[in-house]
């Protein structure tokens, strides 16, 4: 009899974990965000949120939490039960960069966490002061080449997709400028905007606004294609450096081990969203593009994202301040 009852507890366990999966969600959901409130990071989730909310009926509550480049973030979300209610919208640093720079293995994307999509792609753009004699990217390279050392580059900080497309740059084309770096965007536009530095590498996000009102000068953008919000400004591969394609992605990850019918369910829900034409407008009012991609593909992404940035952090001897 006790062999019967073991197996029948077994045999109604198994049937229990799928079932308790198909009625996800039955309470609210924590979504952790590692960077402070109204960053890029930080809006993009807001913004699928509200509509998660709307969508699955229950509260998804976002949760900032800054520090080590993201890690904090990316260590507690990693430490979390595979139960769906707690999730992570990371980026490039925290899910790529942060252990690698911070040196501290308190994680591995590749085994901690389990993408579910893309949520947003925003691109970069190298951006001068209008007092850099550079109009447009060649002119740019020729002044660097000419003065190596002369030109300074606002970074928001060291590890972010920004400096590491500089480092990148200047190693392939051989050039040589100081980077100053800053404790986030804000301060290191501010700079920027008196010309206490000469460009940056920027979050479109971050500069538009700046550059429609001239006071900065746009002469190329990251992005696979020509951008709405800057249709005269060239991508860096139409101009032959397709190795300058750095964006920074927004993603949705569950933890490793979460039940398959909530990673389908969550999928479904954030590829319906993404469509909906209030939120594709709302991310492009912010300089970025609505994106989604099957969990597959966001990880081969991944995958490709740190074969080829990873290298460049350690060429460049990056860590943490």
């Amino acid at each position: 009899m006790r062999l019967i009852a073991i197996a029948i507890a077994a045999v109604t366990a198994m049937l229990a974990g799928p079932a308790s999966a198909q009625q996800w969600p039955a309470r609210s959901v924590k979504l952790i965000v590692p960077y402070p409130a109204g960053g890029n990071v930080d809006s993009a989730a807001r913004i699928v949120a509200d509509k998660l909310q709307e969508k699955l009926g229950q509260p998804f509550i976002i949760e900032n939490k800054a520090g080590a480049g993201g890690m904090i973030a990316g260590e507690a979300f990693a430490k979390s039960a595979p139960d769906g209610y707690t999730l992570f919208v990371g980026a490039n640093g925290p899910v790529l960069f942060a252990t690698e720079i911070n040196k501290r293995d308190a994680y591995n994307w590749k085994k901690d966490f389990l993408p579910i999509s893309t949520i947003s792609m925003t691109p970069l753009v190298l951006e001068v002061h209008p007092s850099v004699q550079a109009n447009n990217f060649k002119e740019f390279i020729d002044l660097a080449k000419r003065e190596p050392g002369k030109l300074t580059m606002a970074s928001p900080g060291p590890g972010t997709t920004n400096h590491l497309l500089s480092e990148l740059m200047q190693s392939n084309l051989d050039l040589q400028w100081v980077t100053a770096h800053y404790r986030g965007n804000a301060p290191a536009i501010n700079d920027l905007l008196g010309g206490q530095v000469q460009f940056a590498f920027d979050q479109l996000t971050v500069s538009l606004q700046h550059i429609k009102a001239g006071l900065f000068r746009a002469l190329a953008v990251t992005s696979p294609h020509r951008l709405k919000s800057l249709p005269d400004v060239p991508t860096f591969t139409e101009l032959g450096y397709k190795d300058f394609d750095g964006q920074t992605f927004t993603g949705l990850f569950a933890p490793a081990g979460t039940p398959a019918p909530v990673v389908d369910k969550l999928h479904e829900t954030l590829v319906a969203i993404l469509k909906d034409p209030g939120v594709v407008d709302k991310f492009e009012k912010l300089g970025g593009e609505a994106v989604a991609m099957t969990p597959d593909e966001f990880r081969a992404y991944l995958e490709r994202e740190d074969a080829k940035w990873i290298p460049v952090v350690r060429k460049a001897n990056i860590k943490a301040d």
